[in-house]
């Protein structure tokens, strides 16, 4: 796709200096700019590449001043990287605008399609499935029997959705993730032998929700396990039956939450975090990367650590743990002197 300075200005409600009809077809950094590419300038440090840049256009602030003349084409805007933020969201939209039905793929006839869909090659569609309007499913995407999916959504490729889950409005769910899969759920027999507790209930994922690649949603037992609306989940993330997650919670990549555990709405869980099960997490929570929460946390807490405690306690802590080997010198020093003095 190729677009000139004018059209990106005319979006951006910018102004052109240079040549309103140079086009661009790729995006760059300004430090690594090439012909018949689009880079934008921010950040002043990176002020001395806009003279030597070979992009062709540079998206910059009104107020820039400049010392000499550039090569690239410019469009003044009120806020370079907001425009520019701006700009890629409207590149996506443009470039993930897919429709139609490709083929070969499979729709059961008992299935409900909205308008404007789009199926890529082998995908699957069960029994009952109701797909709403503008839904995009990638290649090789499975949706299982009784599968609901909201207006606007978007299956990247790879992805397993088993039966009966419902997927909300304005979701994105991208490549390898599963949902609606077993919880894990055994019971050990009179042999020691674990035998499987059938998960019969299902996921329920509401409107504006984004699952990262690779991340598991299990079924729940009995019920549902609920994504609330506005959830955020990175890569690699394992969310267990009957699990509850707040709304508008963002969850960063390779974090466990185990069984029936509640998460409250607006709250913040860094990376590799594991949660254990049947506890409750309230409200605005902040978890720190890598901590293990093995009870409940109240409302606009923020916590470190393994077990986890208080952000500012555990900070104050591994102050006195890096200079355990000088306390400990400094304790055997005055009981070598009090033996001395006895």
């Amino acid at each position: 796709m190729k677009f000139t300075a004018q059209q990106i200005a005319e979006i951006l409600e910018g102004d052109v200096v240079g040549n309103p009809e140079e086009e661009v077809f790729k995006l760059s950094k300004i430090e690594e700019g090439e012909k018949g590419s689009l880079t934008f300038l921010s950040n002043p440090k990176y002020t001395p590449y806009i003279y030597t840049t070979n992009a062709s256009v540079a998206i910059v602030n009104r107020d820039l001043e400049l010392d000499s003349e550039t090569n690239a084409t410019l469009i003044r805007v009120d806020n370079a990287y907001k425009s520019f933020s701006r700009l890629l969201e409207f590149y996506n939209e443009v470039k993930n605008n897919k429709s139609g039905i490709e083929q070969p793929s499979y729709r059961s006839d008992s299935a409900k399609i909205g308008e404007n869909p789009y199926f890529g090659a082998f995908s699957y569609v069960g029994e009952n499935v109701v797909i709403g309007d503008n839904v995009k499913i990638y290649p090789q995407v499975y949706i299982g029997d009784n599968v609901c999916i909201g207006d606007n959504t978007t299956v990247f490729s790879g992805v397993k959705i088993y039966s009966e889950s419902v997927i909300g409005k304005n979701c994105k769910i991208h490549s390898g993730s599963i949902i609606g899969s077993d919880g894990f759920g055994f019971a050990p027999n009179d042999n020691g032998e674990f035998k499987a507790v059938p998960q019969i209930g299902n996921v329920i994922i509401e409107d504006n929700v984004d699952i990262g690649s690779n991340s598991t949603i299990d079924r729940a037992t009995l019920g549902s396990t609920i994504i609330r609306k506005g959830v955020k989940l990175d890569n690699q993330i394992q969310i267990a039956h009957n699990v509850e997650v707040g709304k508008n919670t963002v969850i960063a990549a390779q974090t466990g939450i185990a069984g029936s555990t509640k998460v409250g709405a607006n709250c913040m869980i860094g990376g590799q975090v594991g949660i254990v099960g049947h506890v409750t997490i309230g409200n605005s929570v902040k978890i720190q990367a890598q901590s293990g929460i093995t009870k409940n946390i109240k409302d606009g807490e923020a916590v470190q650590g393994t077990p986890a405690f208080g952000y500012n306690d555990f900070n104050k802590s591994y102050v006195y743990f890096r200079n355990l080997p000088k306390i400990v010198a400094s304790v055997n020093e005055m009981k070598k002197k009090n033996t001395l003095s006895e």
